[in-house]
């Protein structure tokens, strides 16, 4: 099969599948079976169909593509990923980017990661400041075998451990979390890509983050909120004593990611 038909091929189908992006996640999956990356799929002339094909059913289904691919990209690390936690979101890294900033200057701070899912934000953090000393606890068994495979593949130095918010009372130098907050009226109308495959637990919930706020022994606190959030969350962080409150936009312009420290 020529790259240029499968490519062709691909993309009809998953638009007819309802699928938002399909030329680009035809790249993908292209590029998946050709063992290159997106960009070099077009030094290459033929590819195996038969390796295509489950891909490409699977996509129309409206399984995620990263957990098609098996892998996804977040910030500069390469994540295996599956149905055992979230697919990692581009303005999950904004929530790191501001992690970092805050520990930038400590030789070894202590930082938890609460609902650690795949690894994403513990391993980034981890990898970006090798001196930090980096804990993650998740409630789910199966997130933190996939954030264990991720941490070993990597070889990158993470504490793991079954855990849930009360973890953020033991004393930190910063909590950083990213909390279910989707509103349980939301789940409906979401994408079947996170309805049908994501893991309800790690996405739907309310209150968790100011949750975070009451409880944790931190001198920064950093978690990603949802959609018209952030305001609420940064006011029961004024009330539990955090200062220098910020809150920080995603790549969309979304209010996103919400820090203090304490002083």
């Amino acid at each position: 099969m020529t790259v240029r038909d499968a490519l062709a091929d691909t993309e009809q189908r998953l638009a007819a599948a309802g699928i938002d992006t399909p030329r680009v996640d035809a790249e993908w999956l292209v590029a998946h079976v050709l063992g290159v990356s997106r960009t070099d799929i077009h030094t290459r002339d033929e590819l195996d169909g038969h390796a295509l094909e489950p891909l490409v059913a699977r996509r129309e289904r409206r399984e995620p593509l990263p957990y098609v691919l098996g892998e996804w990209g977040f910030r500069h690390l390469t994540l295996t990923t599956d149905r055992r936690a979230l697919v990692p979101r581009p303005e999950t890294e904004v929530l790191v980017e501001r992690a970092l900033a805050l520990i930038r200057d400590e030789p070894e701070p202590r930082v938890l990661d609460v609902g650690v899912g795949s690894g994403a934000i513990a391993l980034a953090i981890a990898d970006e400041h090798p001196g930090a000393l980096v804990t993650g606890v998740d409630t789910s068994k199966d997130a933190l075998a996939l954030a264990r495979e991720n941490a070993g593949r990597l070889g990158l130095r993470v504490e793991l451990r079954q855990a849930g918010l009360e973890a953020a009372a033991d004393g930190w130098d910063l909590v950083v979390a990213n909390p279910p907050y989707v509103r349980p009226a939301e789940w409906e109308h979401l994408q079947p890509e996170i309805r049908e495959w994501e893991p309800r637990t790690a996405l739907v919930g309310e209150g968790a983050q100011e949750a975070l706020a009451r409880i944790a022994r931190t001198d920064r606190l950093v978690v990603e909120v949802g959609d018209g959030q952030a305001g609420q969350v940064a006011a029961v962080f004024a009330e539990q004593g955090y200062g220098d409150i910020r809150i920080t936009a995603d790549l969309t312009g979304r209010e996103r990611v919400v820090e203090g420290r304490r002083a």
